[in-house]
C-alpha cells in the first residue's frame, strides 16, 4: 500500500490499533435484494481467512467499481479498502438503486434511500464473514448515507464515522435560497455519465492501466494538495460528454425549477428533524475550506445530535480532505477498533471537538460547539471603507448589481462597482477567531430582490488574501429564526418570498459558515459584499458560485452594518 495522503488523526496519538496481518480476498457485483424486492450491487472486500470479521459499508450512487482506482476524483471517497481489509474489516462498497447496475430509479435522499441502506447494514451482519458489528465509512455522499442509516435505526449498526457530512438537501443545493449552480447542475450530470457505464469500462484494461499508474508513490503523492476547485472545473469538463437524462435531467428539475423554495420535496430529504432518532456514536468532522458545501451541515449535524451521548467533531486544516478519501484513517481505525472490536483505543478520552486553528497551526480542543470562551466582537462597516469597532462619520456605500440579459460588463467597468470591501488596520496582536461568525447587514435595495454574497478574508502584510469564509441570503427569504438570538443563528428561508421594500433600509441577519483562523499581527481583516459572483473576479470559495437572482439594483450598504466576530479570550 502507498503511504496514505492527508492528516491521519487529530493530533492524538492512540493505542492498540488493529495491525495489518490479512491477505485481502474480493467478491464482485453481489446481489443484495432489500425489502420491496429491487436488487442492489456490492463488491466486498474481505480478510482472506477463516472466521468472522466487523464490517464497513460505503453505500454512494459513485461507481463501486472505482473506490480503489486513485485518481483526485470527487467521487472516489468510500477510503482505501487496502488499509481496512489487511485490518481485519470487511469493506463493502455497494451502490444505490438506480445506479452502476443496481436496480431501480435513483431518487437522490429520498425515503426509499433511507430504507435501502437500512436493509444493506442488516444483509451485511447477516452473512458468514461478518460477526455482526457493522459501522459505515466513506465522505461526502458517503457521510450522508450513515445518516441515512442511522437515522432508521438498523439493529447491527454500532457506530458511524460521517466526514464531510450534507443533513439538509436544501442548504447543500441552496445557499440561503441563492441556488449553488456551479455545483448542483455538474454533480447531477457526473451522476449521469458515471451511472451508465458498466463493468465494461470500470472494469476494462486501460482503466486498470490507469489504477497502476494513479496509485503509484511518485503521482500518488502529487494528489496530497488536490482542492474543491479542481473537482469543480473536472466536473464541468464532464457536461461536455452525453449521458441518460433519466432520472438525472428530472432530479434536476426538481431541485432547481420545480422546488425553488424550502417545501414538502426538500423536507423529505432534511436529516436535521430526525437526527434525535441515532442512538449510536457518531464521528463528525470536514474540512475548514468546504465553506460552500458540507462545513455548514457539519455544524448542523452536531446540534442536531445534542442529545446523543456520544459524538465527537475532528476539523480540519487546508488538504485535510483531498481526492481519493484517505485522511483521517487511523483515527477512523482508533474510533472502530473501539466500537467494533472492543478495544481500548483512547479514542474517546478528552474533550468532544478537535480543531486545527489555521495561522496558528495547531490543534485546539473545546467541550462545546461554539467555544464558549470566545464572546463577539462588533466591527462597523464605515463609510471610509474601513473595518473598525468605531463607525466614525455615519454614512454608505453603494454597489451596483446588473440582471441577467444585460450583456456581459467587466466589474471594473461598473460605476459604483460591483464589490465592496472593508479592511481593517494592520492587527497589532494575534487575534485568534473560533466559531459562529455575522454580518447584520443595514442595506437597501431599488429592486424587490436582490442577493448578498458576503466573504472574510485574511489579508497578509504583502497584500495576499486567502479567503476564510462566506456568507450568503437572498434578501426575500431574509426570515430569522428570533428565538436563537445568538450571532450565527441560522436565516430560515421562508417559503413564500417576502418583496424588499424599494429604497427602504432593511436590517439583514447573514450568518457566514463556522470556521477557526488565527489572524496574526500585522495583519489585517477583510470583508467583501456583492450581488452577484458570477464575474471570475468576485470571491467564490472552491469555485462554488450561484445562480443571478436576475434582478438589476443600486444596493446600498450603511455604516451601522456590523460584523460580529467570534475572538477566544
Amino acid at each position: 500500500m502507498t503511504t496514505l495522503n492527508g492528516p491521519q488523526t487529530t493530533g492524538r496519538e492512540y493505542r492498540n490499533l488493529s495491525e495489518p496481518q490479512y491477505a485481502s480476498r474480493t467478491d464482485i457485483n453481489t446481489a443484495i435484494t432489500v425489502r420491496d424486492g429491487t436488487t442492489l450491487l456490492a463488491d466486498i472486500h474481505r480478510p482472506d481467512a477463516d472466521g468472522r470479521f466487523p464490517a464497513l459499508l460505503a453505500a454512494s450512487p459513485y461507481p463501486r467499481q472505482m473506490q480503489d482506482l486513485g485518481a483526485p476524483a470527487g467521487f472516489i471517497e468510500a477510503g482505501r479498502t487496502d488499509f481496512w481489509v489487511p485490518r481485519g474489516y470487511v469493506h463493502v462498497i455497494a451502490n444505490l438503486r438506480g445506479t452502476c447496475g443496481s436496480e431501480g430509479s435513483f431518487n437522490f435522499f429520498d425515503a426509499q434511500e433511507r430504507q435501502d441502506v437500512h436493509d444493506l447494514v442488516e444483509w451485511v451482519a447477516a452473512q458468514p464473514w461478518c460477526d455482526g458489528n457493522v459501522g459505515m465509512i466513506g465522505i461526502s455522499y458517503f457521510a450522508m448515507t450513515q445518516l441515512e442509516a442511522a437515522v432508521e435505526r438498523p439493529p447491527h449498526l454500532k457506530a458511524v464515522f460521517p466526514l464531510a457530512v450534507t443533513s439538509d438537501l436544501y442548504e447543500g443545493a441552496n445557499h440561503h435560497g441563492l441556488l449553488s449552480s456551479s455545483f448542483i447542475t455538474p454533480f447531477l450530470a457526473m451522476m449521469g455519465l458515471t451511472s451508465d457505464r458498466s463493468d465494461k469500462l470500470w472494469r476494462s484494461k486501460p482503466v486498470g492501466l490507469a489504477r497502476r499508474v494513479l496509485n503509484s508513490p511518485r503521482v500518488h503523492k502529487k494528489f496530497e494538495t488536490m482542492n474543491g476547485e479542481a473537482a469543480v472545473t473536472m466536473l464541468r469538463q464532464l457536461l461536455r460528454l452525453p449521458h441518460n437524462p433519466h432520472p438525472w435531467d428530472e432530479l434536476w428539475q426538481e431541485a432547481v425549477v420545480k422546488h425553488p423554495t424550502r417545501d414538502e420535496w426538500w423536507e423529505e430529504r432534511n436529516l436535521l428533524p430526525l437526527l434525535k432518532e441515532i442512538d449510536i456514536p457518531v464521528y463528525l468532522g470536514c474540512d475548514w475550506q468546504n465553506v460552500p458545501l458540507h462545513l455548514p451541515s457539519t455544524f448542523a449535524t452536531w446540534k442536531g445530535l445534542s442529545d446523543n451521548g456520544c459524538v465527537r467533531m475532528g476539523m480540519l486544516g487546508e488538504f485535510g480532505l483531498t481526492w481519493p478519501w484517505e485522511s483521517m484513517h487511523t483515527e477512523a481505525l482508533a474510533w472502530y477498533d473501539h466500537w467494533l472490536k472492543g478495544r481500548d483505543t483512547g479514542i474517546t478520552e478528552g474533550p468532544p471537538i478537535r480543531y486545527f486553528l489555521p495561522g496558528a497551526d495547531e490543534w485546539r480542543t473545546a467541550d462545546s460547539w461554539p467555544p464558549s470562551q470566545a464572546p463577539h466582537r462588533e466591527l462597523a462597516l464605515r463609510a471610509d471603507a474601513a473595518l473598525d469597532a468605531d463607525e466614525g462619520e455615519p454614512g454608505s456605500r453603494d454597489l451596483m448589481v446588473l440582471g441577467s440579459g444585460l450583456g456581459r460588463i467587466k466589474a471594473s467597468e461598473i460605476d459604483p462597482p460591483s464589490m465592496l470591501a472593508w479592511t481593517s488596520a494592520p492587527l497589532s496582536q494575534d487575534v485568534d477567531v473560533v466559531g459562529d461568525i455575522e454580518l447584520r447587514l443595514v442595506a437597501s435595495a431599488t429592486a424587490i430582490d436582490t442577493a448578498w454574497m458576503a466573504t472574510l478574508h485574511d489579508v497578509a502584510p504583502d497584500g495576499q488574501a486567502t479567503d476564510v469564509t462566506s456568507g450568503w441570503l437572498r434578501a426575500s427569504l431574509r426570515e430569522v429564526d428570533e428565538a436563537a438570538s445568538r450571532p450565527g443563528a441560522p436565516v430560515l428561508p421562508c417559503r413564500n418570498p417576502q418583496a424588499v421594500p424599494l429604497g427602504e433600509d432593511v436590517e439583514y441577519r447573514i450568518p457566514l459558515v463556522p470556521n477557526a483562523r488565527r489572524f496574526k499581527a500585522g495583519h489585517r481583516i477583510r470583508l467583501t459584499l456583492t450581488s452577484d459572483d458570477q464575474d471570475p473576479s468576485t470571491p467564490a470559495i472552491m469555485n462554488f458560485r450561484h445562480a443571478s437572482v436576475g434582478t438589476s439594483s443600486l444596493n446600498t450598504a450603511r455604516s451601522s452594518s456590523r460584523l460580529l466576530i467570534p475572538v477566544l479570550g
